[in-house]
């Protein structure tokens, strides 16, 4: 089994994270934002609508138009866009809904579940599209200090 988030979620994020570096630059167009981080430009106003409709988007017509965040970067959560993009976050569907199991009431390992859920949602609350752009401005700066091999 592995626990992964989907592309969609990716390409999102990294899309969030496109807008964010041209926070307060203006409106950034779809086809900017897919050739700058490698994504279809379709598939990229699929990802945005939801985005959109959450209200962590906008989207601005015309000749000078695109996409800008509605919030500020600092605003934006991880888990926000995970949400948005991909529903509640469980590694298992008893921890949602305990009606789809017969055993949840009494499931030994369900604890378990649960507080890896848990973690996963700490980590990801304390984390916005800010905090992931300086991450990115920090490994960027280490990777051109580093020597070649």
């Amino acid at each position: 089994m592995a626990l992964r988030l989907s592309t969609k979620v990716r390409y999102g994020l990294r899309a969030l994270i496109a807008l964010a570096r041209h926070y307060d630059k203006g409106p950034v167009m779809a086809r900017l934002i897919a050739e700058e981080e490698d994504i279809s430009e379709n598939y990229l106003e699929q990802i945005m609508e939801p985005l959109k409709k959450a209200g962590l988007v906008r989207s601005i017509r015309g000749a000078q138009g695109g996409f800008i965040l509605a919030k500020k970067p600092g605003d934006i959560k991880v888990r926000e866009v995970i949400e948005v993009l991909e529903g509640p976050i469980s590694l298992i569907d008893c921890l949602i809904d305990p009606s789809v199991c017969n055993r949840s009431s009494n499931c030994l390992t369900r604890g378990l579940w649960e507080n890896i859920r848990e973690s996963i949602i700490k980590a990801i609350e304390a984390k916005t599209l800010e905090d992931l752009i300086k991450n990115q401005s920090v490994h960027q700066s280490l990777q051109k200090k580093l020597p070649e091999v």
